[in-house]
């Protein structure tokens, strides 16, 4: 896997982790308005039952099921548990269809129980009128069907805190993301540019600098230190003719004096291993030195 891919893969994932996050605040948030409804039923039913200083422990849910919990024994009365029950979940639009169960403490068994919402049979209340006695109740609430007309704007209201809470790091992220991709790539291109500085085109050739070797089509041609030298030299004025001494001077330095019956010999061999290309001549200017023709 390429460098680049790594870097598409990671900003797919950060677009994936800003969406589950997303869908995650909003339901961190439904859930947050259901249990400030939910704990108004308790509190409500604390009245009913003539206490207004115990408290309502915080709503929990168990198996699909919101617990609703009191911090003290309590009576209720069937119609007005229905009642309560029913104007705070519209109030709060929190479902269409639901079930109560109201279970004893000490045994965890169903004492009461009705369905609301079902459009298949009439809501029944059952043992309405018969007020339980004073002890300690869970009242569970299942969820069978959502509002759905709510659901549109809780899941609004959940996208407003992602914002506040997961936008700012989240984008930051995503914009050094972009970033760091931008500069991979002008430095990628950069790089390139760099790794190819030291190959020239020389008519079909190339000339390997680095590696001092000549390349035509698939064949590399190995040149010595001062070939590559000498061939790069005439290259840098082509079409010129360059003095023997000035040629000596820049190829050899100080041993030019004493080797310079023997660039003759290095024109030699650069012609031979340029033979491949008939547009390119190393061409004697008698008398005065040599000079890299290149027919264009």
């Amino acid at each position: 896997m390429t460098i680049r891919h790594f870097h598409l893969y990671l900003l797919v994932f950060f677009l994936v982790l800003l969406t589950k996050a997303s869908g995650i605040a909003q339901h961190s948030l439904k859930e947050s308005h259901r249990a400030v409804a939910l704990r108004m039923i308790g509190h409500q039913m604390l009245l009913f039952s003539g206490d207004s200083t115990s408290r309502v422990l915080p709503v929990q849910k168990e198996a699909g099921r919101y617990k609703i919990q009191l911090d003290s024994d309590f009576q209720f009365a069937p119609e007005e548990l229905v009642k309560i029950i029913d104007q705070n979940i519209k109030k709060a639009q929190i479902a269409t269809h639901y079930l109560v169960e109201v279970e004893d403490c000490s045994n965890h068994q169903t004492i009461y129980s009705y369905e609301m919402g079902n459009s298949l049979r009439s809501n029944i209340v059952p043992c309405a009128g018969r007020k339980q006695p004073k002890a300690c109740y869970q009242v569970f609430i299942t969820i069978l069907k959502e509002d759905q007309a709510t659901a549109k704007p809780v899941a609004h209201q959940a996208s407003q805190g992602t914002n506040y809470f997961l936008a700012i790091p989240l984008t930051c992220g995503l914009l050094l993301l972009t970033g760091l991709l931008f500069f991979r790539r002008n430095g990628s291109s950069n790089t390139s540019s760099k790794s190819l500085s030291h190959i020239i085109e020389i008519g079909k050739y190339r000339l390997d600098q680095r590696n001092m070797m000549l390349v035509f089509d698939d064949k590399q041609v190995e040149l010595s230190g001062k070939e590559s030298d000498l061939l790069l030299l005439l290259y840098s004025a082509a079409n010129t003719t360059l003095e023997r001494e000035h040629i000596l001077k820049k190829v050899w330095g100080d041993e030019g004096n004493y080797i310079g019956r023997t660039l003759d010999v290095f024109v030699s061999k650069l012609r031979k291993k340029l033979a491949n290309d008939s547009n390119i001549k190393i061409v004697n200017i008698r008398g005065i030195g040599y000079k890299l023709i290149l027919n264009t």
